[in-house]
């Protein structure tokens, strides 16, 4: 289409309209920027729609829907009798090309700098491949059952349903959480302790919101789960790092540090190293609780996951001086997706808990929340955790088969007792990022363990975090083979 000239009341450049769909959309939009650039000045005469859309060569009710839009939006102005014209605009663009920064200078505040400061974990497209972790067997995920409970919610919902509910979370779900914390964890808790959250990352940083004010310090796990460390920085806390072992973290080393306001912890299946906390350690740490009048936020992300014997019972149910927040979620139960999860707080911070949910986002979306009631409520959540579990240990079992087939005992990894993937100890951080770019370069998603654990930069401790659980057992093996063959290579 040729641009249209001069003669029709339009600036010199005219107007070019691509071939296809869309013409109005088009026209507006050059219309409207030749306004605001200043190349169609206040008060010009535009042509007539018919003369417009005679030189577009494109239907007259085209040219009039755009007038009509431009009009409402207030760039044109009619006059009776006289035809349409542009409107005169408060502020008058200037002619000058002026070049703008491709992004705005970032606010300088406390909070965007330490938003800043968190590197975003690394993301993969497409579906699992092996070694993603974080992740559990999607493919299990009954989709079946779930659309047709979806389906019923929508065939029975009524206006009450659809309106605001309560921020908490739906009563029923809430009641259905506890009572299966309280028959199949072993933490005695009731619906009114349960906030129903979008993950356990909004749990996490509920509870740094209502306990932590910028002057406190609050203890990290290291190695440990960055994103929350990271979501407990964004209140201004100071962040203290404790050392990690064999038997869970150091309670001997939080004590060294002194005063602490709050302790994030992952004691069922330390994250990332995989040990589980001992006994003797749990207790020592709600002692040091009791003593600092500190609170443990207790991260139980994939504790249902045991591969020998029961999953073990939570930090909380230990902890008679209701100092524990619980947080549990429903991504390595059913889907990471989901954005379901919880908090159990003690009795007497539920209240608060609540409001503060209630300003952050009212509440969890109330057609997920009464299907994963009705999912638990009529036994398909047990089966589907049965199933779940049995595939998670097969898959470990096949990773440790193929692992010793191919490596032997050159590279062991750390004992998988629990959750969903396994760590390789290395000697230094410059072999985990040689290993890591060789096997990812073989198409393998591995990661690192200063990547993923929040290490801080002067730590020598390294290794390679393998999840097991997103992909079939035939899958890991040939992982394995192709890992073992770019590792050689290289």
């Amino acid at each position: 289409m040729e641009p249209i000239d001069a003669s029709l009341g339009l600036d010199a450049a005219g107007i070019a309209l691509l071939p296809g769909a869309q013409l109005g959309t088009q026209l507006h939009e050059q219309l409207k920027a030749r306004i605001l650039q200043g190349q169609l000045p206040a008060a010009l005469r535009l042509p007539t729609t018919r003369a417009l859309a005679e030189a577009l060569g494109i239907s007259r009710n085209t040219v009039v829907r755009v007038y009509e839009r431009l009009l409402s939006e207030g760039y044109l102005q009619t006059r009776v009798g006289d035809g349409t014209y542009v409107a005169a605009l408060r502020a008058t663009p200037s002619r000058t090309v002026v070049h703008l920064p491709t992004e705005p200078a970032p606010p300088d505040t406390p909070m965007w700098a330490r938003v800043q400061a968190f590197t975003p974990p690394r993301r993969v497209e497409g579906p699992p491949r092996a070694f993603r972790h974080g992740v559990p067997a999607l493919e299990l995920f009954p989709a079946e059952t779930w659309s047709r409970l979806l389906a019923r919610f929508w065939r029975r919902s009524d206006a009450g349903l659809l309106g605001y509910t309560e921020a908490a979370g739906l009563p029923r779900l809430r009641e259905l959480i506890a009572a299966y914390l309280s028959h199949s964890r072993g933490l005695h808790c009731t619906a009114e302790q349960v906030i129903v959250t979008s993950g356990a990352q909004q749990a996490i940083s509920l509870a740094a919101l209502a306990l932590l004010k910028p002057s406190d310090r609050v203890a990290v796990e290291s190695p440990g789960y960055r994103a929350a460390a990271a979501a407990l920085s964004l209140t201004g806390a100071e962040l203290l790092r404790v050392p990690v072992d064999a038997e869970g973290l150091q309670v001997a080393a939080l004590e060294a540090l002194g005063p602490c306001r709050l302790v994030h912890v992952t004691p069922s299946h330390q994250f990332p190293s995989c040990v589980a906390m001992s006994l003797p350690r749990r207790l020592a740490l709600i002692h040091w609780a009791e003593r600092q009048d500190a609170f443990l936020l207790e991260d139980d992300y994939d504790g249902e996951y045991r591969h020998a014997g029961l999953p073990l019972a939570p930090l909380a149910s230990l902890d008679r001086s209701q100092r524990t927040l619980y947080v549990g979620s429903f991504s390595k139960l059913l889907a990471p997706g989901l954005r379901l999860g919880y908090l159990v707080a003690p009795a007497g911070f539920a209240t608060v808990l609540t409001r503060l949910r209630g300003l952050l986002d009212r509440h969890s979306p109330i057609a997920e929340q009464t299907v994963l009631a009705d999912f638990i409520e009529q036994g398909h959540f047990l089966r589907h955790l049965r199933r779940a579990r049995r595939a998670a240990t097969q898959r470990r079992d096949a990773l440790l088969e193929a692992w010793q087939r191919e490596f032997g005992s050159a590279l062991p990894l750390a004992p998988i007792d629990a959750g969903l993937h396994a760590l390789l100890p290395l000697e230094t951080p410059a072999q985990e990022a040689r290993l890591v770019q060789l096997g990812r370069a073989a198409g393998l998603e591995l990661a690192g363990l200063r990547e993923v654990g929040g290490l801080p930069s002067h730590s020598s401790r390294a290794g390679i975090v393998f999840g097991f659980a997103a992909v079939a057992p035939a899958q890991l093996r040939g992982a394995v083979r192709s890992l073992h063959k770019a590792w050689n290579k290289g």
